[in-house]
């Protein structure tokens, strides 16, 4: 049930990796239509990438699942902030908060043995 609950929070990150990639100067676009210098979107975009497929990857199948709900979070939280506060879109942000909330359970708790 562990790994059924892991792997359905990651299915929502693993879904948007392809869009990223596949159409990568739209998102830049995007990226820096919400205010942020062009090169610096670049990058933030490609950090993004990788938070999404490493967080993904360990937190499903890493021995280190508390690195992935990391990489995750490090993706997720600056992500709300920058695209769903402002302006505020309620449904967006509240299940952004409860996607960190079951990320957040995952990095602080204590591993199964």
């Amino acid at each position: 049930l562990d790994f059924f609950s892991r792997t359905a929070i990651s299915a929502v990150f693993i879904s948007a990796i392809p869009s990223k990639i596949n159409d990568f100067e739209s998102q830049v676009e995007y990226i820096s239509s919400k205010g942020i210098y062009d090169p610096i979107a670049s990058v933030l975009l490609v950090g993004a990438i990788i938070c999404l497929i490493f967080g993904s990857g360990f937190f499903i199948f890493g021995k280190n699942q508390k690195l992935g709900s990391i990489f995750l979070l490090l993706f997720l939280i600056p992500t709300t902030i920058i695209f769903h506060v402002f302006p505020f879109q309620q449904r967006a942000v509240l299940m952004n908060l409860g996607l960190i909330g079951g990320l957040l359970i995952t990095a602080l708790r204590e591993p199964q043995k």
